[in-house]
């Protein structure tokens, strides 16, 4: 395990890189999360924060960490428009459903893609 200091809080963080208590969570963090990441070039945008608060509800709300089709549709219906993997894989070049969910603060998930 390691830790982060993010305004002062410490975060701790899991062997995969996600953090052990999704509740620290807040938008420093996640630009934190994201700075570390080799992959992850640049600033979150509002984009990025629309996918990263619409995992969290998943999660919290519904008990899930969905996969890439289900994030496809669901941001798909929150911005009314069809999008392709593609544009998720913009935002998250390592994969919506791992990388999203780390910068979310939320578990590691150990399953594959998910088409």
């Amino acid at each position: 395990m390691s830790t982060i200091e993010v305004n002062g809080k410490t975060i701790e963080l899991d062997e995969n890189g996600n953090m052990v208590d999704p509740t620290q969570w807040d938008e420093d963090v996640a630009r934190a999360l994201a700075e570390m990441d080799d992959k992850f070039v640049g600033e979150l945008t509002e984009e990025h924060f629309d996918v990263l608060n619409w995992l969290r509800e998943q999660y919290f709300e519904h008990n899930e960490q969905p996969m890439e089709r289900v994030i496809n549709k669901g941001i798909s219906k929150l911005w009314g428009k069809k999008l392709s993997s593609k544009d998720l894989y913009k935002l998250f070049p390592l994969a919506p459903s791992k990388q999203g969910n780390r910068i979310a603060g939320l578990p590691y998930v150990a399953r594959k893609g998910g088409y």
